[in-house]
């Protein structure tokens, strides 16, 4: 798992296969691995060079505990871009999901250079009031060292990442409830310094200047960022795509890898 020194902090990525640059952004909390168990097979079988890495804040890079911006996110995903290019690699085809989507959408207006395609799985120029409460109450929770109870915040954290199509059948709803509990521990402080990222001013007149080929993704069931903000964005950018994923919450790409991953590949070969 290499890790280099990129934008003033430690940045840990790993590369997957040979051909045309991939690189994946996460989202908020999580690591980049989480990429690996479904759409890094599905690109490096089909010819791509793909590349996770762990976002500022969550380790083993930096976690940066007194803060950081977008833009410091945004600079980092260019700078490991840069990097990439100088080992042979590039120009990049980047694909994000929820926070990680801002950053890809914000890549595209800051470095357009950088940029061959971009997937927007959950984009967003904005948030909604309701998920805007949401995440005060969580950057609060932490902040006050609320601990809720484990299977209280995996059950809760079901409900609001995942299709009800997913949690129809029980054995399913089981093992990812079980999964979710056993994935998810105390939020570290670069995981609060993510967090403190989710309010913010609308960007979707800014995104009617990107030029880059963007396809524009939204999930169907997904409460966190409901699909007609996905559609907003791709309705803002001149010659977006815009695509829907049935039976999907915010953990689509996991829930429906088969569809995410083929819009994808369609997408990026075209």
């Amino acid at each position: 798992m290499p890790t280099v020194e990129l934008n003033g902090i430690r940045l840990s990525y790993r590369v997957h296969g040979k051909g045309p640059l991939v690189v994946f952004v996460m989202g908020t909390g999580s690591p980049g691995r989480v990429w690996e168990m479904y759409q890094v097979p599905a690109l490096v079988k089909a010819g791509y060079t793909a590349v996770t890495f762990e976002n500022r804040g969550i380790a083993p890079s930096d976690e940066c505990a007194a803060g950081f911006t977008i833009d410091d996110m945004v600079e980092d995903t260019a700078a490991l871009i840069e990097h990439l290019a100088a080992q042979g690699h590039g120009p990049a085809c980047v694909v994000g999901t929820s926070l990680g989507s801002r950053i890809t959408q914000e890549l595209c207006l800051a470095r357009p250079d950088l940029v061959k395609k971009a997937v927007l799985l959950t984009a967003h120029g904005r948030m909604d009031p309701v998920i805007r409460s949401l995440s005060q109450g969580e950057r609060e929770i932490y902040d006050k060292n609320v601990s809720l109870p484990p299977s209280y915040q995996a059950a809760v954290n079901a409900i609001m990442n995942l299709s009800p199509a997913t949690l129809r059948d029980d054995q399913n709803a089981l093992d990812w409830l079980a999964i979710i509990e056993y994935s998810t521990g105390p939020a570290s402080a670069g995981v609060r310094a993510q967090m403190g990222l989710s309010d913010f001013p609308s960007r979707v007149d800014a995104y009617r200047s990107i030029t880059v080929p963007v396809l524009a993704v939204g999930y169907l069931d997904d409460r966190l960022i409901p699909p007609h903000l996905a559609r907003e964005v791709a309705d803002a950018i001149p010659g977006a795509r815009y695509a829907e994923v049935r039976d999907a919450g915010h953990y689509g790409a996991l829930e429906q890898p088969g569809r995410v991953n083929s819009l994808i590949l369609e997408f990026l070969s075209a």
